[in-house]
């Protein structure tokens, strides 16, 4: 039988096929190939895999644990919205989180169940301090009301980042005002589900 493969096309010379061509298997993947690009036998480029100090775009939303069979409410939730953007290892994501994007691959979407004081601590009750309004006032704004609930940036003794902190009482006389400086989700589980658009 013809090889349909070997037919010669008027004023082009013949030449021989690479043998690989005669392999039906072959001429399937490379027909595959050309419709699917994620089945290209043409690229080499492995897909970037997450390491340590990458740098990410992703979608990602940390919700609280589901209760009697309910969605935990969301914390924070980007796929709604932009990607976010950032480095592994600069403090962004707790180092809990970091260790569960490490390995994964450009595209992949994952969810993690991490369990309850891993991703944030477990809660510290040294952290709930009271801070006076003397200190408040040279720090921030010395008009400044605070009520309970409100969340208060402090800056780090170096003067290079912030810290957060809840107020949680407020003495009568406006003299000094007690702040929680656990982490919100401290001594919780939370739900981490991650889309991973991009990988440098």
């Amino acid at each position: 039988m013809t090889n349909p493969l070997s037919h010669t096309v008027p004023g082009v010379r013949r030449s021989s096929i690479p043998p690989a061509f005669a392999d039906p298997a072959f001429r399937r993947k490379l027909f595959m190939s050309l419709v699917s690009p994620d089945l290209s036998l043409a690229s080499n480029e492995a897909v970037p895999v997450v390491a340590p100090g990458s740098f990410l775009t992703l979608h990602y939303r940390m919700a609280a644990p589901a209760v009697n069979g309910e969605p935990g409410a969301d914390i924070i939730n980007t796929f709604q919205d932009k990607p976010a953007t950032l480095s592994l290892g600069n403090g962004q994501l707790s180092p809990a989180l970091e260790q569960r994007l490490l390995g994964l691959t450009e595209g992949t979407r994952a969810t993690f169940e991490v369990p309850a004081g891993e991703a944030f601590g477990e809660r510290n009750p040294d952290l709930i301090q009271w801070v006076a309004r003397k200190l408040l006032n040279e720090l921030g704004d010395p008009d400044e009301h605070y009520q309970v609930g409100d969340v208060v940036q402090f800056p780090t003794p170096d003067g290079m980042g912030q810290y957060a902190g809840a107020a949680q009482q407020v003495k009568e006389d406006g003299s000094a005002v007690q702040f929680d400086f656990n982490h919100p989700l401290a001594g919780q589980g939370v739900v981490f589900e991650v889309h991973v658009i991009g990988v440098l």
